[in-house]
């Protein structure tokens, strides 16, 4: 059976590690992935951005996967966005040695704490800076206590003593007191570590897990006590040995921080690191449970039924009320257009009735003179003497009508009742919408639960595969590119990327560029020990002008200048202020004149098809297909279209085929201030 719970050691080695990880990360955005699993995006200076997955009752770890994110994001997570984003991550502990963590965030204005609760079925909880509790994925009252809005939020009660602070003495004593007990059973309770944990401590003491408390030796329970603290020795000296546990046949069975006696003789899959092991094991499990999944798709088909024969007869009661409404204010209508024809029926009872007439007598009276063809009698079809109304014929329209109201008081009452129609209509109406909303929902779920019915689990996966976020090298956080020789080249997009490249990337024996205008980027070649050719130089020089200012101004050519990182600082003459993202230049600039303001993207084929941009040169040489910018008129998505137009048209189908679903936003990322004009193909 694979891992069903996060256990306080899982807990604890996940801690560890993302305290690393996590140090000095803001809050980019919030997901929320289903009821219970958030995805917090977290961003660090100088870094690929950090996707952490916090799943309640289940698991916490970092994921390389690409998560699917739903289109309109929940309550909850909208209201952790208002409080969280942007704020920055100060500190991550466990609560103790119990399955919580405890999540520290500085805002701009408090400090506040989110709570995930990895036990049980789980719970995610906001606390401000007093405690109170300002949010909750569920809220709830409780025996011990309560999850509820603006109240002090209070940790549940311990699930057993911290193994960390057990004494030798403490631990027998514990045992002897417990009795008939199973030691196996005794140790899960009194540490609360869990079974498999328990059963691991007595597998390394060698005592057999059905021994009773009360029949352990002094020896045996020293030897219990020695094994747990050779259990706890690697998360006190966080020597991590992370692996998933395998069967034979490949399939995960378990996600460990450091090795177990049980499981010595089973397959291990090392990993780098914990959270690496709980991403691959509870994303690949999770996915080949859903494509075994097959009983879903019968339950869903008969639901999908049930609301079909509930929208037909919502369908028809729609149509009833709509027809009633319409019918009733027609013989609203009929009445006042045969107002004299019907006053002279209502006169003639109420003359009757005067004169002391018995009504049956009038009413035959009435139906003879109907026989004999004359108006306005022949309006009336039937006497109804108990309600004391006549039924009146008027075209296609049979209606009755009282003989006790005035004319327009019975007017009045099919109007009213037309629009008590028109009320129900629209009432059902809403009704349907929302039955055929949830039809849509489940023809969808069908949908979706039909496809992982026919994908095996293996096949799932290797979708699945395609789906992970490769790491990113360092360089790709900025502008880049390779020179027709082979040298990389990196440019900044921004002040802070400026500032960063030349700090932190810029290492001696590197060329550092920039264009002689205010608003250009800084451009290094990474020499990598090497002497730069020529057509290098030349080529950064031409990145180093194309992304300055002169593009956008229409200049055909600039002035570039390459200096030594170490010809680079802070400090500016005398009373000088240096901005962040620029440097003063000290000594001797090497200098090239005219560089001509010049760009190409091309399509690339090294294993994968994929865009790249860059001088011209250094395009050609990877690309045969490709299109030369120059700065132009054409902006933002018009200018974007005309390229990949000209670059699709000229590409084999299956290079097509793989850039079919291709973003203008790739192409963007090549072309300075989103404007040009393409001058060759």
């Amino acid at each position: 059976m694979p891992k069903k719970e996060f256990t306080s050691f899982d807990t604890s080695a996940a801690v560890q590690e993302l305290k690393d990880a996590l140090a000095k990360s803001r809050v980019n955005n919030i997901y929320q992935l289903d009821a219970k699993t958030l995805l917090l995006k977290l961003h660090k200076t100088d870094a690929p951005p950090l996707r952490l997955v916090l799943e309640a009752g289940k698991r916490l770890h970092l994921t390389a996967y690409s998560l699917e994110k739903p289109h309109a994001p929940p309550t909850f997570c909208m209201a952790l966005r208002k409080y969280l984003r942007d704020a920055w991550l100060a500190n991550i502990e466990q609560y103790g040695f119990e399955r919580i963590v405890l999540f520290h965030f500085r805002t701009k204005i408090s400090m506040l704490q989110l709570v995930l609760e990895l036990f049980g079925e789980g719970n995610i909880v906001l606390t401000g800076e007093k405690g109170e509790i300002l949010q909750a994925l569920v809220f709830k009252r409780m025996r011990d206590r309560d999850i509820v809005r603006n109240e002090v939020f209070k940790f549940p009660p311990s699930s057993g003593k911290n193994p960390f602070k057990v004494t030798r003495d403490e631990l027998e004593n514990a045992l002897k007191t417990l009795g008939d007990v199973e030691v196996v059973r005794a140790l899960a309770r009194f540490l609360g570590v869990g079974g498999v944990y328990a059963e691991e401590i007595l597998l390394r003491a060698n005592v057999e897990k059905t021994t009773r408390c009360n029949t352990l030796t002094s020896f045996e329970t020293n030897t219990i006590f020695d094994a747990l603290q050779s259990l706890l020795s690697p998360l006190s000296s966080s020597t991590f040995e992370p692996h998933i546990v395998l069967t034979e046949d490949g399939n995960f069975i378990d996600a460990l921080p450091f090795k177990l006696k049980r499981y010595e003789t089973y397959p291990a899959q090392p990993c780098s690191s914990f959270n690496e092991a709980l991403d691959e094991f509870y994303v690949r499990t999770t996915t080949a449970e859903k494509a075994a999944a097959s009983t879903e798709v019968d339950s869903l088909r008969r639901t999908a039924e049930k609301l079909k024969r509930v929208i037909a007869e919502q369908e028809q009661a729609l149509h009833e009320a709509e027809n009633k409404a319409e019918q009733d204010k027609h013989i609203g209508d009929a009445i006042y257009a045969h107002t004299s024809e019907l006053q002279a029926i209502l006169d003639r009872f109420s003359a009757a009735k005067t004169a002391g007439k018995d009504w049956n007598t009038v009413a035959a009276e009435v139906l003879a003179a109907k026989r004999a063809g004359r108006m306005p009698e022949a309006l009336v079809e039937s006497f109804d003497a108990r309600n004391l109304a006549a039924n009146i014929c008027i075209g296609d329209l049979h209606f009755s009508m009282n003989l006790r109201r005035t004319l327009f008081e019975n007017a009045a009452e099919f109007y009213e009742r037309g629009k008590k129609a028109r009320q129900k209509a629209s009432g059902a109406q809403a009704a349907l919408d929302e039955s055929c909303s949830k039809l849509a929902e489940i023809e969808q779920s069908i949908r979706e639960a039909e496809t992982l019915q026919q994908t095996k689990p293996a096949e799932a996966i290797k979708e699945l595969i395609k789906r992970k976020v490769e790491s990113k090298q360092w360089y790709e956080k900025f502008r880049w590119f390779t020179s027709s020789d082979g040298f990389l080249i990196v440019a900044g997009k921004d002040a802070v990327s400026n500032e960063v490249l030349v700090k932190k990337h810029a290492a001696e024996g590197d060329m550092v560029f920039h264009a002689d205008i205010t608003g250009a980027p800084f451009v290094v070649i990474k020499t990598e020990g090497k002497q730069p050719s020529e057509q290098a130089l030349r080529e950064a020089g031409e990145f180093a002008a194309a992304f300055s200012r002169a593009w956008r101004e229409g200049f055909g050519s600039a002035d570039v200048y390459w200096v030594k990182p170490e010809q680079l600082s802070k400090s500016g003459p005398s009373g000088e202020y240096v901005p962040h993202g620029a440097f003063a230049v000290n000594g001797k600039r090497n200098w090239l004149r005219n560089v001509p303001l010049r760009l190409s993207v091309g399509v690339v084929e090294d294993g994968t098809v994929r865009f790249a941009g860059g001088p011209v040169d250094a395009v050609k040489t990877k690309a045969k297909t490709y299109v030369v910018l120059e700065p132009g008129d054409v902006e933002g998505k018009d200018l974007f279209k005309q390229i990949l137009h000209e670059l699709m048209t000229r590409l084999r189908r299956e290079q097509r085929e793989k850039l079919e679903k291709a973003s203008i936003e790739q192409v963007r990322e090549f072309v300075p201030y989103s404007k040009a004009r393409i001058v060759k193909t």
